[in-house]
């Protein structure tokens, strides 16, 4: 890791989904930089830590690290520091990994966390003591609360099972911003070409996705965003058609974000009933 010479205000999490919970941590620590006029710094973990310390745990990401990364930068932190999680890194004790990594590597001068938000070897580390570390080491801690909606707790289980039931309003309040997907374009069976709709099939990186069917979507690529109908098998297997765009984007990454179902999928007995079909999704998507 190297060593931060300015002085930062740090956040750490595993973000996963960058939901609205997060979202109120990764606004305080924008809003003590720009007082503070330092720089916002975000630290997490690669792998997750429980996929280390517990090997043969699932653990279903709602979105992958790359996608992460990408989110919380776009809300302005100006650095994402991502440590190697390893079984030697868990057993630091807690005082360890705030003096050694953060304070003398980092330059920690504010810290915030979540209020549940619980670190160092066996989880001993947590508001309490970070409270206790501030005064020693001088600097500011803030423990900000987790956020509720509709009576509960706003969590990414709770977020990955909305999408994966197909309930994409909910998601989508939950996560402050619409449903998104990024993953990587790859070679498929080019029956859409075929049909005079050439899609792209998308490596979702790992990451939760609505039921099978088909979606009006939006889809970005580097900095434009175009229209496209997506549809997702009943095998998972994700194929876009991105709208008025032929270029080559094989082994480019994409992110597809969701508007809403257009209807389930269905097989058909024909190519020409299904190109006929494909017709009719666009013009009910977005005519």
């Amino acid at each position: 890791m190297k060593k931060i010479s300015y002085p930062i205000v740090v956040t750490i999490g595993i973000f996963d989904g960058v939901h609205k919970g997060h979202q109120v941590i990764l606004k305080k620590a924008l809003k003590e930089a720009k007082k503070l006029r330092l720089k916002s710094v975000v630290v997490t973990f690669d792998p997750h830590p429980v996929k280390v310390l517990y090997p043969g745990a699932k653990i279903p990401f709602l979105i992958s690290l790359e996608h992460r990364i990408k989110l919380i930068k776009s809300m302005g932190i100006d650095n994402c520091v991502i440590i190697k999680f390893t079984k030697e890194f868990a057993r630091l004790r807690p005082e360890e990994f705030i003096k050694d990594i953060l304070i003398d590597k980092l330059n920690l001068k504010v810290l915030i966390t979540g209020d549940n938000f619980l670190f160092g070897s066996e989880e001993k580390g947590g508001p309490r003591l970070l409270k206790k570390l501030s005064r020693i080491y001088n600097f500011k801690f803030y423990g900000i609360p987790p956020v509720k909606m509709g009576g509960k707790y706003i969590s990414s289980t709770r977020i990955r099972k909305a999408i994966e039931r197909g309930s994409l309003e909910l998601a989508a309040k939950l996560l402050g911003r619409p449903v998104t997907v990024l993953g990587t374009v790859v070679k498929g069976k080019a029956l859409g070409r075929k049909l005079g709709f050439p899609t792209a099939n998308i490596d979702p990186h790992h990451e939760s996705i609505p039921p099978a069917g088909v979606y009006s979507v939006d889809v970005a690529l580097g900095k434009k965003l175009y229209r496209g109908i997506l549809n997702i098998s009943l095998h998972k297997i994700v194929e876009v058609h991105v709208l008025n765009f032929n270029g080559n984007i094989y082994g480019r990454d994409i992110e597809v974000i969701f508007k809403r179902k257009i209807r389930d999928e269905k097989k058909f007995k024909s190519l020409e009933a299904l190109k006929k079909q494909i017709q009719l999704d666009i013009l009910k998507a977005y005519y």
